[in-house]
């Protein structure tokens, strides 16, 4: 409890509840605050309690995405990395890692790939493909969240003090890897529908876990997709992965899209094999629906 009304203090968002907050002060102190609507507030917000009245303070490190209904969405905030977190089973919607790099790169975030089950037959497959696709573009971790292999290089990149945002679609594990890493939490765990191959969704409220060796993990609502990033279609190929050493040298037209236009270098590098036919047709896939989404907004 406060002593005096009139004395600011200053928290951390640890969860969010959809009309209320839980907020850690530097003292230690959590408690659950209620939100005025139409206040947009997110896990990991800096925010300032005075007497009644719960204020954002400016934030830094977003990770955001498109939802269902295409309005961009803050989903956690003062991040370091981006982990997007993969299986072989069951396997993540096309695109997914590639939508996961390109929002990590626009919030200026460093991008993991978590590889989880690496117990499984055909993880080392994935892992393989995966480094060959995105060794360049982000950092590859090949854990278990069952038997802990290779979990304590989670907690070594993020030590002593960086802030994680986990993402993926439910059932990869992202739930199992957090209780692996924190032992107290005990979050549910869910199972494989075993005709749809989806995982069922477990976490439904975003929430903010510290490590015992330092550093932060944010847990966030599965989601089955990563509907386009907030990024404009114009500045996709700035950030798509496998584009990078292609663009060192500028198209021949400022707003390229890198399609079919003349003096392109993403075509040229295309065409001479340095970028796979499949990296494009990925690329195209996400420029097809950021258009969409701009064409649905009026742009």
């Amino acid at each position: 409890m406060m002593s005096d009304e009139g004395h600011a203090q200053e928290g951390t968002v640890i969860a969010h509840y959809g009309i209320a907050v839980g907020v850690r002060f530097g003292s230690g102190e959590e408690v659950r605050l209620p939100l005025r609507r139409p206040q947009k507030v997110v896990v990991g917000d800096r925010v300032e309690r005075k007497g009644e009245g719960l204020r954002t303070l400016p934030s830094s490190g977003v990770l955001r995405r498109r939802d269902r209904h295409g309005r961009v969405r803050s989903v956690a905030a003062h991040l370091d990395v981006l982990a997007v977190v993969v299986a072989p089973i069951p396997e993540s919607p096309l695109g997914f890692i590639d939508r996961g790099i390109v929002a990590a790169r626009v919030a200026e975030l460093e991008p993991w790939i978590v590889v989880n089950k690496n117990d499984l037959s055909e993880a080392a497959d994935l892992f393989e493909e995966l480094t060959r696709l995105y060794g360049e573009a982000a950092r590859l971790l090949f854990v278990s969240a069952q038997s802990g292999d290779g979990l304590a290089s989670i907690g070594e990149g993020l030590s002593p003090a960086r802030r994680s945002a986990f993402v993926g679609t439910s059932g990869v594990g992202k739930s199992s890897l957090l209780n692996a890493l924190l032992p107290d939490l005990d979050l549910d765990v869910g199972e494989i529908n075993e005709v749809s191959g989806l995982g069922r969704h477990i976490t439904s409220v975003a929430t903010l876990h510290t490590l015992p060796g330092g550093g932060e993990l944010i847990d966030t609502p599965g989601f089955r997709d990563f509907g386009p990033v907030a990024v404009s279609s114009r500045e996709l190929a700035a950030h798509f992965p496998g584009f990078e050493e292609a663009l060192i040298q500028p198209c021949h037209f400022r707003d390229c899209l890198h399609l079919t236009e003349p003096g392109c270098a993403v075509l040229a590098a295309l065409e001479s094999g340095d970028i796979e036919t499949q990296r494009h047709e990925a690329y195209r896939a996400l420029l097809t629906d950021l258009q969409r989404a701009e064409e649905a907004e009026g742009h």
